[in-house]
């Protein structure tokens, strides 16, 4: 700790938010300086700011300076810490909003004396790992039924600059059914970060969660710090406290050009399109401390990646689809059931679900892939079955039922109202399904006995 007594003077440049100072002389020992320690600034004129070292080369340490250095002279003094960036971590942080810096960012009491926690740390030992096999219910149909969430998986919602995603984000926060949720805004402007609020507010989950926020006006070396803090302590209530933790993060790929930025500052050699060599070994390592722990709960990641122009093999999109395990394809304002991706739904569906799940799931996409076959042969003007007739007319209702993001059923009343969207329209024996699954499921006729002979229950039965 003897550098934290130390003040260094030899300021030798200043490009943008970086600052590069001497921290030793040729012949002499540098101080026991490390990657990712936290650093204090100090100007003549009372200017005071952290910042974080990121790279050191001999006697000279880059940092990056968390407030800007507009108003920064090379007449500025640096204290190094001895430690790397810290977010607070209590119980008492539920319902809090924090800035990237890991300051309060709302006005209600002081925290300084909570317990802190080192952020950007490994991720855990595979060892105290479990395999993903609970389902985390969201009440969007086209994730329950089609592409189900799972435990400790890591799953971004690919989209492009103006669709809903942050709405969708939002709802999926409010419905899952976690016991905490940690939220990371990256880059917003103050009314998308308002709506989130004022949205965890109103459904009641604002006691149980928590926020770190960066703004579109804020420093971008703060929205590299974001997801680090989000996950550490996401990880510790996991860990510690045995919960299930579901982390939302919007928007990585507003991170990755926080990185390129800081890259170009630092004059580093870029990689694809200007991004640097590492965007995915920065990127992997966190998405990676997504874990269902065997001594503890569980920690789910999902995160928003836009992608510019809806270019698929931009390098971020591109990137995050090697490290995660699928992806929520969203436009158009729907959730495409052929771009979206869910590797793990095959450990819960049929599993810790109803028994048609998995019948129900591709008997319903097999006849939505029918009905835009249907739809292309009825635009280039070709005579139509009566099949096809019934693909289109199911087409309609399956865009209207399920596809919309505002649609919201549990499970069970999504999966029956498959059933009564099959039978609007289709025949029993036009399902291919197992027999017994249209025997126990499929709606039957109000009035298919005599009156005197009541009609035996069904799950389905009771379907409007």
């Amino acid at each position: 700790m003897a550098q934290t007594l130390t003040r260094y003077t030899d300021v030798i440049e200043i490009v943008g938010d970086i600052l590069k100072v001497r921290i030793g002389s040729a012949g002499q020992d540098t101080p026991a300086i490390a990657y990712d320690d936290l650093a204090l600034v100090e100007g003549v004129d009372g200017f005071r700011s952290l910042a974080r070292v990121i790279k050191i080369d001999r006697d000279v340490a880059s940092l990056q300076v968390f407030s800007g250095t507009k108003g920064v002279a090379t007449s500025s003094t640096v204290q190094f810490l001895g430690h790397a960036m810290r977010a607070t971590y209590s119980a008492n942080i539920l319902g809090r909003v924090f800035r990237g810096d890991g300051e309060l960012l709302d006005t209600g009491p002081e925290l300084t004396a909570e317990p802190k926690v080192a952020t950007g740390g490994p991720s855990v030992n595979p060892a105290r790992r479990v395999l993903a096999s609970k389902m985390i219910r969201t009440d969007v149909p086209m994730i329950d039924i089609f592409n189900s969430l799972v435990e400790s998986q890591k799953i971004p919602i690919f989209s492009v600059a103006g669709e809903p995603y942050n709405q969708l984000l939002a709802r999926i926060g409010i419905q899952a059914d976690a016991d905490i949720i940690v939220f990371g805004g990256l880059g917003l402007i103050f009314d998308d970060y308002y709506y989130f609020r004022r949205a965890f507010e109103d459904a009641g989950i604002f006691p149980r969660t928590v926020m770190f926020v960066n703004l579109s006006a804020d420093p971008v070396v703060e929205r590299l710090l974001v997801p680090d803090m989000a996950l550490a302590v996401a990880e510790k209530f996991a860990l510690e406290e045995g919960k299930r933790v579901l982390v939302l993060l919007t928007d990585m790929t507003a991170y990755a050009d926080a990185m390129k930025e800081v890259g170009i500052a630092m004059e580093s050699v870029p990689s694809n399109r200007g991004y640097m060599g590492d965007l995915y070994s920065q990127m992997a390592r966190r998405y990676e401390k997504a874990a269902d722990y065997r001594e503890g709960g569980s920690l789910t990641i999902l995160t928003v990646t836009t992608m510019p122009g809806g270019d698929v093999t931009h390098p971020v999109p591109d990137n995050t689809g090697y490290i995660t395990e699928g992806q929520f394809y969203l436009h158009d304002s729907v959730l495409d059931p052929f771009g979206s991706l869910s590797r793990l739904k095959q450990h819960v569906i049929g599993k810790v679900t109803r028994e048609d799940h998995g019948q129900v799931m591709n008997t319903m996409i097999r006849f939505y892939s029918g009905a835009r076959d249907a739809q292309q042969k009825q635009a280039m003007a070709f005579d139509l079955s009566d099949f096809d007739h019934k693909l289109l007319r199911f087409g309609e209702l399956f865009r209207e039922r399920f596809m919309d993001i505002d649609v919201s059923l549990p499970l069970e009343a999504a999966l029956d109202l498959c059933w009564q969207t099959m039978a609007e329209c289709f025949e029993p024996e036009e399902l291919l399904m197992k027999q017994q699954l249209i025997d126990r499921y499929f709606p039957r006729p109000a009035a298919s006995h005599d009156a005197d002979v009541p009609d035996a229950p069904g799950p389905a039965a009771a379907v409007a």
